[in-house]
């Protein structure tokens, strides 16, 4: 196993933050949980904190019990919220009984992206070995809002922040990223698809 992840020199190109300025978003973070308080949720402040120096706004916080309908009902109701562009959910992705993110995140999907979750266990993998095959994190695209799906571990939501979120919610990583995607998320709406 490799110590750390190779620099991506790709991410943001020299001299690109003053081609595009940075285009904060606004994120809502969830902690699934049956046990978690607003006191004890290490995961969501590691989210908190790391979206915040980033220069994004958290636009809402709350904790859901490991249910499915709970999970849904908080989702739902901020896909619905036009101020909320992007939804992290920390908790829930294992496969024991209790486990149900996914499974709530995506019955939700206009579209799956698969590639987050194939990304956050090759990230993973280099940190915990092939205990990251556990990981059911996922991801996914809801009437125009982001939804990825942690592991409840604070390692973990510190690996998909600064490995993977950092850089695609960035609007200045290139060659691309999923801010520039933001207006043509409901394209298919006025296709009437």
């Amino acid at each position: 196993m490799s110590a750390s992840i190779p620099p991506r020199p790709w991410l943001i190109l020299p001299g690109s933050e003053q081609i595009r300025p940075f285009l904060p978003v606004n994120i809502a973070v969830l902690t699934v949980s049956d046990t978690r308080t607003p006191a004890d949720d290490k995961s969501g402040d590691i989210l908190a904190e790391r979206l915040d120096k980033a220069g994004h706004k958290l636009a809402a916080r709350s904790i859901a019990a490991d249910e499915t309908s709970a999970i849904r009902a908080q989702i739902e109701s901020w896909i619905a919220d036009p101020e909320i562009d992007v939804v992290i959910a920390t908790g829930g992705t294992g496969v024991t009984g209790r486990d149900v993110t996914p499974e709530a995140f995506e019955d939700l999907y206009d579209k799956a992206i698969p590639g987050f979750g194939e990304l956050f266990r090759m990230v993973s993998f280099d940190k915990i070995g092939t205990s990251t095959i556990q990981s059911r994190a996922t991801a996914g695209v809801a009437g125009g809002t982001y939804l990825f799906a942690l592991p409840g571990s604070p390692g973990a939501c510190k690996d998909a922040w600064d490995e993977i979120l950092r850089h695609q919610l960035d609007n200045r990583t290139q060659p691309c990223n999923f801010v520039e995607l933001m207006p043509r998320l409901l394209e298919h709406l006025a296709r009437g698809r």
